[in-house]
């Protein structure tokens, strides 16, 4: 039985999802809405079903500022490894996830880092886990003592509120997913190309750490699969700046991109880069709470503008990289079936328009 307070309530018109989104996409307040969309009906508290729920402000006549709260934590399972000291967690949907506070040692924008770039992975195809919001309660805080960061001065406790949360790869199977594999298996993964799809994603958004994966299979299946996860340090981490490294999103070993002939090896997903329609960046965005971000409105605006206006600097970034010291590409050229290249092709022309930028 839910409580008193939140009790359902069904919306006057359209489903509750499709009513807020279009509402947020209306409104000039609400472009940023995660946690301050305006929803034109009278709310106290909605719940959407057992594991998603919106959690509702005071109302203020017909308007009420919702926070969508897509998952809750119900458990903790074990500490991650990692610089940001994650968590895995049993949510209200039965999936596993692993769970990154805002209370982080790295930074609270690795938040909205990875949610950014996790979706932006997601939407021009690549192989990256569902990812979410998901809320910790103060209770289930205060009733696990296991759910700590650990800093110089010593442990603190997580913080309660709205954390960044990518589903656990493999599920409940243990045993299936590992972190590395030797050069034969790695030869033998299903997806190898996709290593060349997601060099495009990290070096369009500055990713400066080194690109990591996991690699699943199923009991019955031989060869794996690659899951690309840890997109917090996009954006140059917590700095949201662009400075580019060569080395930069880059995968420790070169055998991953054997394959990689030519331009055409970086499709689709470079093109999908390139023509990807603003609208689905602002959208992603919109989704992001404002505590991951500090409430900067502006800050984040800037960000999107500047990431729309590097759609064209792909090619040159991947172009950088085939000619590092690294020598990266060993087989570049061996596709005779398209004339090479010396430089790069030109990618599509951007207009103002599609950066979100008046006219001039």
């Amino acid at each position: 039985m839910l409580p008193e307070a939140e009790a359902p309530c069904r919306p006057r018109s359209h489903g509750l999802k499709d009513r807020v989104a279009r509402v947020a996409r209306e409104s000039n307040r609400g472009r940023f809405g995660y946690a301050a969309m305006c929803i034109p009906w009278d709310i106290s508290n909605v719940v959407l079903d057992s594991s998603r729920r919106v959690r509702a402000g005071h109302c203020f006549g017909l308007t009420a500022k919702v926070t969508l709260v897509a998952l809750i934590a119900i458990q903790q399972i074990r500490r991650m490894r990692g610089g940001a000291q994650s968590h895995l967690m049993l949510a209200s949907d039965n999936n596993l996830y692993v769970v990154k506070f805002s209370n982080n040692p790295q930074h609270v924008r690795v938040l909205a880092n990875e949610l950014l770039a996790t979706r932006l992975g997601a939407a021009i195809g690549l192989a990256v886990p569902p990812s979410d919001v998901i809320e910790v309660s103060d209770w289930l805080i205060r009733n696990t003592p296991e759910l700590q960061i650990e800093f110089r001065g010593g442990p603190r406790p997580c913080q309660p509120g709205l954390h960044f949360a990518s589903r656990w790869v493999g599920g409940l199977m243990p045993g299936q997913v590992v972190d590395y594999l030797p050069q034969e298996q790695l030869l033998e993964v299903r997806n190898l190309d996709e290593f060349a799809g997601i060099l495009t994603l990290d070096k369009w958004t500055c990713n400066i750490n080194g690109r990591q994966a996991v690699f699943q299979k199923t009991r019955r299946e031989r060869r794996y699969r690659a899951t690309f996860i840890d997109q917090g340090y996009c954006f140059h981490a917590g700095d949201w700046k662009f400075i580019d490294a060569g080395l930069g999103g880059v995968f420790a070993e070169n055998t991953v991109y054997r394959g990689v002939t030519g331009w055409s090896s970086f499709e689709p997903w470079l093109g999908r880069i390139e023509t990807l329609s603003p609208e689905i960046v602002w959208a992603i965005a919109e989704i992001i709470p404002p505590e991951w971000y500090g409430g900067d409105v502006s800050a984040l605006e800037d960000l999107l503008q500047r990431l729309l206006a590097r759609r064209v600097r792909v090619r040159e970034l991947i172009a950088a990289f085939r000619e590092s010291a690294r020598q990266p590409f060993p087989n570049w050229g061996a596709d005779r079936t398209q004339p090479l290249h010396t430089g790069f092709p030109r990618p599509p022309s951007v207009h103002n328009s599609d950066l979100g930028l008046p006219r001039p």
